[in-house]
């Protein structure tokens, strides 16, 4: 999807880039496949502010995304590739034969009209979800189960993609966007392509207000708060806050691990992002 430029008429769109959105063929998403959703502003459970810099931006319908793929051995068309404003990635609707619909997120290349279909023995192409053990070894692949049958959780993001590096026994070896290498077991599920609308990532907001729009709330730097603030405040005039730079907490916020405990998924990571 190509990115758009403007004149600058104004000082905001001499920098401001955005996606040509060619791809997608439907404004409006289908209706029930779409539910209210409540922006929380950052806050957790106890309504106390657990994320900082979230609020105000635009109202949004969630999509309810079939990440399962777990319509076995029945062929969908796809209908139309959509935008969806809660993620990066865009969204396919597909009309199965058997008469129901649902969304997916949309591969690279995924045209209206192609047929997208899920099973263990359907044919390799671009949209088709089959488990891992029988995904020929080099092949792309996204929306990577971690739990047979829980659904896709691994490379969903727009432009991402994995690749099936090896398998060995019960589990194949996956190479992660990340650089990541980790086990998972053959028969989690996972389709094949890569993530679509990869030039997301090249965009320029442009102007402070289209990140309120995004629900970003602007960022203050813990120096030119006051003490009672943050850890790094007061001082007379300009000052450089003195210590390690720290969150308002006063956890260090460079390099500081905070993992506090062996995790047993840690088992199934072959090679870390991180040397």
């Amino acid at each position: 999807m190509p990115i758009k430029k403007f004149r600058p008429i104004t000082p905001s769109l001499r920098y401001k880039t955005v996606l040509d959105k060619s791809e997608i063929t439907e404004d409006k998403p289908y209706k029930p496949l779409t539910k209210g959703k409540t922006g929380d502003s950052g806050r957790g459970h106890k309504g106390q502010i657990t994320m900082r810099r979230r609020g105000g931006g635009h109202k949004r319908k969630l999509r309810l995304i079939d990440f399962k793929r777990n319509k076995f051995g029945i062929p969908g068309k796809v209908a139309s590739v959509e935008y969806d404003p809660n993620r990066s990635a865009n969204i396919a609707l597909i009309f199965y034969v058997d008469g129901e619909k649902r969304y997916i997120i949309a591969p690279e290349t995924l045209k209206v009209g192609d047929k997208v279909e899920s099973g263990e023995s359907v044919e390799i192409k671009v949209g088709n979800a089959l488990p891992l053990k029988n995904i020929p070894l080099g092949a792309n692949i996204y929306n990577i189960e971690l739990h047979k049958g829980k659904g896709g959780q691994l490379v969903r993001s727009a432009g991402t993609t994995a690749v099936l590096a090896a398998k060995e026994g019960d589990y194949c070896l996956v190479k992660l966007p990340s650089g990541e290498i980790r086990k998972i077991h053959k028969e989690c599920y996972s389709t094949i392509g890569s993530v679509g609308n990869k030039d997301y990532i090249n965009q320029t907001i442009g102007k402070a207000g289209r990140s309120r729009w995004l629900n970003k709330r602007p960022k203050v730097r813990g120096v030119a708060m006051n003490p009672v603030d943050h850890p790094l405040g007061g001082g007379e005039g300009k000052s450089s806050g003195g210590r390690h730079p720290v969150s308002p907490t006063g956890v260090p916020s460079k390099g500081y691990k905070t993992r506090k405990r062996h995790k047993y998924s840690d088992n199934y990571i072959i090679k870390r992002r991180k040397a």
